[in-house]
């Protein structure tokens, strides 16, 4: 063989080419013999010293299946790494006894133990090592399959099928007083009663099944597709409703809670398919209708026909029993009679058009599903039935609904619970109520109606209403309201908790603050003064910072009016205020910016949903319509010295005696709504209001108060809101129209021309702040310190003589001819087209509009917008209480 084509030595030990051709070290090339071959003792597996010297012992080749060998015992993990490796342990480390650089260590082939699960796999390399065998894969599966089915069976084991008659155990709702004692026990357990399936028409059967669960008496009890759907939308953060059968929703009536939640699902999916298989359909079916929810605390077909019709369930008739049907879709928004309380798109003519297209809809798919006649669907369809009106339950009477509705609204509103958990009784709930102060509000209401209000002889006198608040400053608590005449006497909105009442003038305090705050736009900012002067003359043009002047919608001038023509000209913001004077402020309120004074008020406690939606120039003027409740909390903040706290009239809500874990207990931590000295500075021109202004009927209180009349646009409603540093109290008093819910004129009521604030309300305030602080200090107020720079109005004389505040001591009823601030030189008014002067009042001019005002402030039409709900023309359902706003 020629010189360059001999291969060269082979190292020591062979390598890893020896061991592929035979024993290490053989130049022979061939492989070895297979084993037993040669017939040597050495041949079997145990004798080869696979890698040693040829020339020493066992030097012969390295037996067949030495490799499968040392791989089946790798695979055994008995793999000796760095013993044999050498230091490091690692391949091909000096000293193994492969010699340097390509030693494996695969000496060591000792059987080791099998693990249960070979995970991560023994005897596999890189990603192979994590990747689970077959068998793995396999068997994990089938346990957890087994395991599945396992918890399937005991679950469907363990769970029992509910009872109807259980869920007909429900129990009264306890209401205590503020100091502990039982004010009235009141809930369902009377309303009532379980009927058998014969008693309930077929017309109601069908009009369940057809609107609800068309494939009730096909299906298996669950909807697998509406759990999935609900369990989608729960994972996204959504409701799980939706989807439920009528098997599940009897579940769910009987046996369950009301939480939407993923183990409820699961759990109701059990029960169902257990009724589903022991109970036949007509005994579901008997169980979902007698246990239903159909609103006004009823449960039950039976309660609800006798609650909505006045009959038994089985005389209902079709139509009926779809107005009904369509009840279970959720009361609150479609019963008639509207649940304005609880939401406030849930009004009476809303609800009302719900109904009606709902039971349309139902009376269709019945005719449809051939569960009505053709006769019978023209029958059913010709009118639609109405349900009768609420009626008062026992117990609630007199100003207890109102107190009752209240704490309820409260509690669904701070809580997890359901209106049907809710009605279900079996709650305690402690209230804020004084048992004496509600009485004495009352009495005080009753009285002044009896002295100066004859409805049976005088027309105008009909319809009329009031309601009252009383709060605590610095704490928030209700200790009393006046909602009405009672539920027994068919009044069942609680005008104490409802918006859509104007509130007039008394919105001008929050004006004044803004003012002192914000200043106005020629202040830069900097807070202005209550002496800085405005005109107070009558029909005057309303002038934007730009200097243009606030139009009509026919494009023609907008003038605000007073009442009274009377020429003030140019007086002081707190003459205004004492007065009650409307140029001045809604010159001010459009200095000062709108916006800010809606920030004001918002921060003193009104909530943003009772406010007017236009912050035009009467916003000024009280076009917004918050509550009696939230127009004493906003007061109580003057009073507090800028210190707010929300209204609340539940302080805990227990069941068995333990607080529920869902109510949110209120913690009264005032914050701070305003500066002192604003609340201060305001409190101290609201008390010349009483002393000085259109509020003296208050002065017989005989202690130090502070409030505001207000009176709105054609004499809609009046209010007084006053308070001390004990109480702040509201009243309201309006004329409703019982039928459409509009407010009507109260010029004429009671044997006058008008209504003012300052006259039957103030008398109503007077009278109950006299018996609800009798007894108590008379602390007064905070002083005042002077605050804000004069900045009198563009176009007011200049310079300004420095003026002095004498409060009358003999006030006038009328107002002073000859008023003491006002500026006693000729000046030009707002409207650039007059010019008055002591002998020569001036009318303004004749061209713009002609909007009359109250006497106290009442508001006025819109220039450039139209009337929106804030006008008064409509009164407003919502609640704009403790956590309502306003609707109508």
């Amino acid at each position: 063989m020629s010189e360059h084509r001999r291969k060269p030595p082979q190292p020591q030990g062979g390598g890893r080419a020896a061991a592929r051709r035979g024993q290490p070290g053989s130049s022979s090339g061939r492989r070895a013999a297979p084993r037993g071959a040669t017939g040597s003792p050495s041949d079997s597996y145990g004798s080869s010293s696979y890698g040693s010297d040829p020339s020493g012992p066992g030097g012969e080749e390295r037996p067949y299946g030495g490799r499968a060998e040392a791989r089946r015992a790798a695979q055994r993990g008995t793999r000796r790494r760095g013993a044999d490796a050498g230091p490091g342990g690692r391949r091909g480390a000096p000293g193994g006894p492969n010699g340097p650089g390509r030693g494996r260590g695969r000496a060591s082939t000792a059987p080791g133990k099998k693990r249960l699960i070979d995970y991560p796999r023994a005897g596999k390399y890189g990603w192979r090592r994590w990747t689970p065998s077959w068998k793995l894969v396999s068997g994990l599966f089938i346990g957890f399959l087994g395991s599945l089915v396992a918890l399937v069976g005991v679950s469907y084991a363990m769970v029992s099928i509910p009872n109807e008659n259980d869920a007909a155990k429900s129990q009264n709702n306890v209401y205590y007083w503020a100091d502990g004692k039982q004010m009235v026990a009141t809930g369902t357990g009377v309303n009532r009663q379980n009927v058998d399936i014969s008693q309930i028409p077929d017309a109601m059967q069908w009009a369940v099944i057809s609107a609800e669960n068309k494939s009730f008496y096909q299906d298996s009890g669950v909807d697998p597709m509406g759990i999935a759907r609900a369990v989608l939308n729960m994972a996204r953060g959504g409701q799980t409703q939706g989807g439920s059968t009528i098997t599940q929703q009897y579940v769910k009536n009987t046996y369950l809670s009301q939480q939407q939640t993923l183990t409820r699902k699961f759990k109701e999916m059990f029960i169902s398919i257990k009724v589903g298989t022991k109970l036949d359909k007509k005994q579901i079916l008997q169980g979902y209708l007698n246990t239903s929810y159909f609103g006004r605390g009823a449960y039950g077909i039976q309660s609800a026909a006798q609650t909505y019709y006045g009959k038994n369930a089985v005389d209902l008739t079709p139509s009926q029993c779809a107005v009904l049907a369509a009840l279970l879709k959720g009361p609150t928004y479609f019963d008639p009679a509207g649940n304005a309380d609880l939401d406030q798109s849930a009004t009476p003519a809303a609800n009302k058009k719900r109904s009606m297209d709902r039971w349309a809809w139902i009376l269709e798919q019945m005719h449809n599903d051939h569960h009505l006649s053709d006769q019978q669907y023209q029958e059913a369809k010709a009118h639609y039935p109405t349900p009768d009106g609420r009626k008062a339950t026992r117990g609630m009477t007199g100003q207890i609904s109102y107190l009752v509705d209240t704490a309820k609204k409260y509690v669904l509103a701070h809580s997890d619970i359901t209106e049907a958990q809710f009605d279900r009784g079996g709650y305690q709930i402690y209230t804020t109520f004084q048992k004496n102060k509600v009485n004495e509000l009352t009495s005080a209401v009753k009285k002044v109606q009896a002295a100066r209000l004859d409805p049976k002889h005088r027309t105008l006198d009909k319809y009329v209403q009031f309601g009252a608040a009383s709060v605590k400053p610095n704490d928030g608590a209700i200790v009393a309201l006046y909602g009405g005449d009672g539920y027994e006497n068919g009044h069942f909105t609680n005008n104490a908790d409802t918006s859509g009442v104007p509130v007039g003038s008394t919105w001008k305090p929050f004006v004044l603050a803004a003012a002192m705050e914000y200043g106005t736009y020629k202040s830069d900012g900097a807070g202005i003064s209550p002496l800085s002067k405005y005109n107070g003359n009558d029909h005057l043009k309303v002038r934007r910072p730009d200097g243009t002047y606030y139009l009509n919608k026919d494009n023609s001038t907008f003038f605000q009016n007073n009442e009274s023509p009377h020429r003030w000209g140019y007086i002081t913001l707190r003459k205004a205020m004492e007065q009650s004077i409307n140029t001045p402020f809604v010159q001010l309120g459009v200095d000062v910016g709108m916006t800010h004074v809606r920030d004001v008020a918002k921060s003193a406690g009104i909530l943003p949903q009772s406010m007017s939606v236009d912050l035009n120039p009467s916003f000024a003027i009280g076009t917004s319509t918050p509550s009696a409740i939230r127009m004493a909390d906003a007061y109580a903040t003057f009073a507090a010295s800028g210190k707010q706290t929300d209204p609340y009239s539940v302080t805990a809500v227990k069941t068995n005696g333990v607080d529920a874990p869902s109510f949110t207990k209120p913690k009264p931590n005032p914050k701070e709504a305003m500066d002192p000295d604003i609340a201060n500075n305001v409190t101290d021109v609201l008390q010349n209001v009483i002393q000085n202004g259109t509020g003296q009927n208050a002065k017989a209180l005989g202690r130090t108060a502070a409030g505001k009349t207000g009176t709105t646009d054609k004499n809609k409603s009046a209010w007084f809101v006053g308070y001390t540093q004990q109480l702040s109290t509201s009243v309201a008093m309006f004329r409703e129209n019982p039928k459409d819910h509009k407010l009507l004129s109260m010029n004429g009521t009671a044997g006058v021309d008008s209504i003012h604030g300052g006259d039957i309300p103030t008398l109503v305030w007077t009278e109950y702040m006299k018996a609800a602080l009798k007894g108590a200090n008379d602390p007064g107020f905070p002083k005042a310190t002077d605050i804000g720079k004069v900045q009198d109005e563009a176009g007011a004389p200049s310079p300004t003589p420095s003026v002095t505040i004498t409060p009358s001591q003999t006030p006038s009823d009328t107002p002073s001819p000859t008023p003491s601030e006002t500026t006693p030189t000729p000046s030009p008014s707002a409207s650039d087209t007059c010019q008055w002067s002591w002998g020569n009042p001036c009318n303004g001019d004749t061209n713009g509009g002609n909007n009359t005002g109250g006497t106290d402030g009442g508001t006025t039409p819109t220039p450039t917008v139209t009337d929106t709900t804030g006008s008064g023309n409509t009164r407003g359902n919502g609640n704009g209480g403790i956590f309502g706003g306003q609707t109508g």
